[in-house]
Protein backbone atom coordinates (compact mmCIF):
# COMPACT_ATOMS: atom_id res chain seq x y z
CA UNK A 1 0.00 0.00 0.00
CA UNK A 2 1.40 3.41 -0.80
CA UNK A 3 1.53 6.29 1.03
CA UNK A 4 -0.82 8.26 -0.20
CA UNK A 5 -3.71 5.41 -0.92
CA UNK A 6 -5.76 6.31 2.11
CA UNK A 7 -6.35 9.29 0.59
CA UNK A 8 -7.69 7.58 -2.47
CA UNK A 9 -10.18 5.23 -0.11
CA UNK A 10 -11.64 8.32 1.71
CA UNK A 11 -12.21 10.10 -2.36
CA UNK A 12 -13.23 7.48 -3.53
CA UNK A 13 -16.29 6.87 -0.46
CA UNK A 14 -17.64 10.32 -0.89
CA UNK A 15 -20.77 10.89 -2.44
CA UNK A 16 -20.01 14.46 -2.90
CA UNK A 17 -19.11 16.58 -6.03
CA UNK A 18 -16.57 18.67 -4.42
CA UNK A 19 -14.75 17.59 -1.32
CA UNK A 20 -12.71 20.25 0.80
CA UNK A 21 -9.31 19.24 2.67
CA UNK A 22 -6.83 20.83 4.25
CA UNK A 23 -3.44 20.00 4.15
CA UNK A 24 -3.33 19.06 7.72
CA UNK A 25 -6.65 16.56 7.12
CA UNK A 26 -4.61 14.75 4.30
CA UNK A 27 -1.82 14.54 6.71
CA UNK A 28 -4.31 12.85 9.27
CA UNK A 29 -5.33 10.63 6.12
CA UNK A 30 -2.17 9.16 4.83
CA UNK A 31 -0.69 9.59 8.29
CA UNK A 32 2.22 11.74 7.77
CA UNK A 33 3.61 15.32 6.97
CA UNK A 34 3.17 16.46 3.13
CA UNK A 35 6.73 17.34 2.27
CA UNK A 36 7.61 20.78 1.05
CA UNK A 37 6.73 19.76 -2.51
CA UNK A 38 3.35 19.65 -1.69
CA UNK A 39 3.59 23.81 -1.51
CA UNK A 40 4.30 24.24 -5.39
CA UNK A 41 1.25 23.86 -7.78
CA UNK A 42 3.27 21.59 -9.71
CA UNK A 43 3.15 18.92 -7.17
CA UNK A 44 -0.64 19.07 -7.14
CA UNK A 45 -1.25 18.78 -11.45
CA UNK A 46 -3.30 16.01 -12.70
CA UNK A 47 -0.69 14.34 -15.24
CA UNK A 48 2.23 14.62 -12.71
CA UNK A 49 3.85 11.33 -12.48
CA UNK A 50 4.11 11.21 -8.81
CA UNK A 51 2.44 8.67 -6.29
CA UNK A 52 -0.02 11.55 -4.68
CA UNK A 53 -1.67 11.86 -8.08
CA UNK A 54 -2.35 8.59 -8.84
CA UNK A 55 -4.80 9.03 -5.44
CA UNK A 56 -7.03 11.23 -6.75
CA UNK A 57 -6.54 10.71 -10.61
CA UNK A 58 -7.88 7.05 -10.05
CA UNK A 59 -10.82 8.40 -7.92
CA UNK A 60 -12.46 10.95 -10.70
CA UNK A 61 -11.35 13.71 -8.67
CA UNK A 62 -9.32 16.77 -9.56
CA UNK A 63 -7.42 19.17 -7.40
CA UNK A 64 -7.94 22.73 -7.38
CA UNK A 65 -5.30 23.91 -4.70
CA UNK A 66 -4.70 27.22 -2.59
CA UNK A 67 -1.58 27.49 -1.62
CA UNK A 68 -2.01 30.41 0.44
CA UNK A 69 -4.59 28.56 2.59
CA UNK A 70 -3.21 24.81 2.30
CA UNK A 71 -6.72 23.81 1.16
CA UNK A 72 -7.36 21.38 -1.61
CA UNK A 73 -10.87 21.17 -3.71
CA UNK A 74 -11.14 17.89 -5.23
CA UNK A 75 -13.79 18.14 -7.82
CA UNK A 76 -15.45 15.23 -9.53
CA UNK A 77 -14.40 15.47 -13.06
CA UNK A 78 -18.67 15.07 -13.62
CA UNK A 79 -18.27 18.78 -12.82
CA UNK A 80 -16.30 21.18 -14.90
CA UNK A 81 -13.71 22.91 -12.27
CA UNK A 82 -15.24 26.72 -13.87
CA UNK A 83 -18.37 25.18 -12.93
CA UNK A 84 -17.11 25.59 -9.10
CA UNK A 85 -15.77 28.93 -8.74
Amino acid sequence: MGKYDPLGVFLRRQKRQTVELSFRDIESLVGGILPKAALASSWWHVDGEGPQTRAWRETGYQPIVDLKGEQVRFVSERVSASDQT
